[in-house]
């Protein structure tokens, strides 16, 4: 392991040695009985994750794929409401504007989302809100179940992105009005990159496109789907569908709200050893906005460059994430998603507190102590 660099990102993740395991078999026939059943124990297991039970597809595409897709969908033909507060609900609204009329209701990457101006653009004829629950940008946490019970009183579909959040923290798709909910291979699933998978209630489906993707044709889906042996439309990427499947038997086995508490205990370490070395998280959190669970933020401090700082940190076989877009040089991001625990987080952390030393940053603390005390 020594020459494998320790990835604390949000995205990619550590994959487990079993998972990629499952990727070096022979390759097997994609409308045969074997396929089939990969594919339907996959969508089996992800439907707990998601917290549905309707229909659920994995697409051969990163989770980028899976916004398109339900955008090109579903979206068409209404003005979407979209909500944004970092680089991924931006995301959706770019997406948003290739296929109509966007109403972008936006706070500054990391405050809170205006839930007012939401009202105000429902009560205007907004058909569809947008939505991602998890902001990896920023390391925050969006209030899910208040934007569906506001999409459900106004009639609108709500479109969530829980590619950070599914299998790394609690979600409830049915029960908060979700209509289509997506997540990533890469993230909390801890799996490789390139698969991304989608479910859709019944609701959206009345509101299907007319003219819709070729490949990302969801409809398309659901006709393969339908098939015995069960099948995707087009040609599967079949050895991450095979490392997908061993992924979420291994989510399976640890039990979800055993790996949904993992992920917040191990947050909160973070968010300790923050506290302890003297460093501020970068989100503004209210009473229905949240700290990730997946990904802390913290502002870097004054008086080094993000640079020097995360290479420090990486020479020592650690990589963490800077910021996006107009946060880089500002903020710095240590993932705590997947398979990962407590001496992955505890190497993670003691990297760091080495390098702010190397840099001669004054920290009031040890914040590796404090994590201990939160993972012990």
């Amino acid at each position: 392991m020594e020459n494998e660099p320790l990835l604390m990102l949000p995205g990619p993740v550590p994959i487990p040695e079993r998972v990629r395991a499952a990727m070096t078999r022979q390759a097997i026939n994609h409308r045969g009985a074997e396929f089939g059943a990969v594919y339907q124990e996959c969508v089996d297991l992800l439907r707990p994750m998601f917290g549905t039970k309707n229909d659920l597809f994995v697409l051969s595409g990163s989770g980028t794929a899976a916004m398109e897709a339900a955008v090109a969908n579903f979206c068409a033909g209404t003005t979407m409401a979209c909500l944004v507060n970092g680089k991924f609900g931006d995301r959706l609204s770019e997406i948003g504007k290739r296929y109509g009329q966007v109403r972008e209701i936006a706070s500054a990457w990391g405050t809170p989302l205006d839930l007012e101006q939401l009202e105000e653009a429902l009560e205007e004829g907004a058909g569809v809100v947008t939505m991602v629950h998890n902001e990896t940008s920023a390391g925050m946490k969006n209030p899910a179940p208040e934007v569906g019970a506001l999409a459900r009183k106004h009639g609108a579909l709500f479109v969530m992105d829980g590619i950070t959040s599914i299998a790394g923290d609690l979600v409830e798709a049915d029960r908060w009005g979700v209509d289509v909910a997506l997540v990533g291979s890469q993230k909390c699933l801890a799996a490789p990159a390139g698969l991304s998978a989608i479910s859709v209630s019944a609701p959206a489906w009345e509101q299907i496109a007319d003219r819709r993707p070729f490949y990302l044709d969801l409809e398309a889906y659901r006709k393969s789907g339908a098939k015995s042996p069960m099948q995707t439309p087009y040609t599967p990427a079949v050895p991450l569908f095979l490392a997908l499947r061993e992924a979420c038997r291994i989510i399976a086995e640890e039990g979800l709200d055993a790996r949904i508490e993992r992920h917040r205990r191990m947050s909160r370490a973070v968010r300790a050893a923050a506290g302890a070395w003297g460093i501020e998280l970068f989100p503004v959190i209210d009473a229905v906005h949240a700290y990730s669970s997946t990904v802390t933020a913290l502002k870097i401090p004054e008086g080094i460059g993000d640079a020097d700082f995360r290479g420090a940190v990486k020479s020592l076989g650690v990589e963490i994430a800077g910021g996006q877009d107009h946060l880089k040089g500002k903020i710095f991001r240590i993932g705590t998603m997947g398979a990962v625990g407590a001496p992955e987080i505890l190497a993670a952390l003691g990297a760091v507190q080495h390098a702010l030393a190397r840099l001669g940053v004054p920290v009031e603390g040890d914040g590796v102590e404090a994590a201990a005390g939160v993972l012990g």
